[in-house]
């Protein structure tokens, strides 16, 4: 009796192996490592808000619109995050996604406001903090891609013949994923870089 339930486990494991069972797992694993990724970059974002907030506001107090808007967006990043258990939910991937695409925005006009104030970009605390967010942008835009690409790869194995079969027995299912627009969007960072243009007249001094 024990050979025989041993010989029937044995075989179960090999009908699981060859239906992809295993793989799917090593994928799923895959899949969630580099959503962790992506949340670890994104938060190294939203780190560097409050020093780059009052580094700016040193300089340009009369910006509280903007300031307000870095403020918000940071709050419901932070409102808004997603585990790897989280991940299957579409809806909550896609208000994700638009909390952290706000927040690029809102940084994208904190640049644009320092570009008035010439001292400001002179500032030795900026201009570390200018870097980290550079930096920073960089790595989320390389977070996101291999996601993309975990993703990718796991929809096709499970829809694929017989994993599919396998995929519908353990309860795996298709992923979603970051919206065409935003795949596209990743494909470069965003600029934060302040060029050589002749900035307007400051309008306040440190």
């Amino acid at each position: 009796m024990k050979i025989s339930r041993i010989l029937l486990i044995l075989l179960l494991v090999g009908l699981l192996s060859g239906c992809g069972y295993n793989a799917m797992q090593r994928q799923d694993e895959a899949v969630k490592a580099a959503w962790s990724e992506v949340l670890n970059q994104y938060q190294r974002r939203a780190d560097l808000v409050p020093n780059l907030v009052n580094t700016v506001k040193g300089y340009a107090q009369h910006e509280e619109k903007v300031f307000t808007e870095v403020t918000e967006a940071r709050a419901k990043v932070g409102s808004l995050q997603i585990n790897a258990d989280s991940l299957n939910d579409p809806q909550k991937l896609q208000q994700f996604q638009a909390a952290q695409g706000e927040l690029g925005s809102a940084l994208s006009r904190l640049m644009v406001v320092s570009e008035n104030y010439p001292q400001l970009k002179a500032d030795g605390l900026f201009q570390n903090l200018q870097a980290q967010l550079e930096g920073t942008e960089n790595r989320v835009t390389v977070a996101r891609n291999r996601y993309v690409q975990a993703v990718q790869q796991y929809n096709a194995m499970i829809r694929t013949f017989p994993n599919n079969m396998t995929a519908k027995m353990f309860g795996y299912t298709v992923k979603p994923n970051f919206s065409v627009d935003n795949e596209k969007a990743i494909s470069t960072a965003p600029t934060v870089d302040f060029g050589t243009g002749t900035p307007a007249p400051a309008t306040s001094a440190h």
